[in-house]
């Protein structure tokens, strides 16, 4: 895979800093795909992200939400005495980041059947919202005079 470097473009653009952070990341980003998971749109302004975390328990994953990256970590706290034939669950530890758009906020999450389901809102601030401006002066009556009238 190639990779870019956006030091020239730093120079010559202002406050662009977070989009080269965030390709720059994405161009980071390694093939991990530990733990599985999934993104879901339940409506326009509410998302899931499911993570599959099979042998885990709630207490040995923690999340954590700062501005605009959740960070999901998980670690088996103690080692099994067991003896394996074949082990195909995984139980390593891992730290998987997801970076979020502008007011969306962690509202909540649930551990169910081995699945983490986090909860997303994204809530515009009420002055971030568009509104209309009312134009002084729009009534017709106070400002137009007539100069001269054609009888028909």
């Amino acid at each position: 895979m190639r990779t870019y470097d956006f030091s020239p473009l730093f120079r010559s653009t202002i406050g662009f800093d977070r989009l080269f952070d965030l390709a720059e990341t994405a161009q980071r980003a390694t093939d991990e795909s530990y733990p599985p998971y999934n993104i879901e749109r339940l409506a326009e302004d509410r998302y899931q992200i499911t993570l599959a975390v099979a042998g885990f328990s709630p207490d040995e994953v923690s999340i954590t939400a700062e501005q605009n990256v959740v960070t999901i970590e998980g670690g088996k706290t103690k080692k099994a005495e067991r003896e394996f034939l074949y082990r195909g669950i995984s139980t390593r530890h891992f730290k998987r980041q997801f970076n979020l758009a502008d007011y969306v906020q962690v509202k909540g999450a649930a551990f169910d059947n081995g699945l983490l389901k986090i909860e997303l809102v994204r809530e515009i601030p009420e002055a971030m919202k568009p509104r209309r401006i009312a134009i002084a002066g729009a009534t017709s009556s106070g400002n137009v005079h007539q100069i001269e009238a054609k009888a028909a």
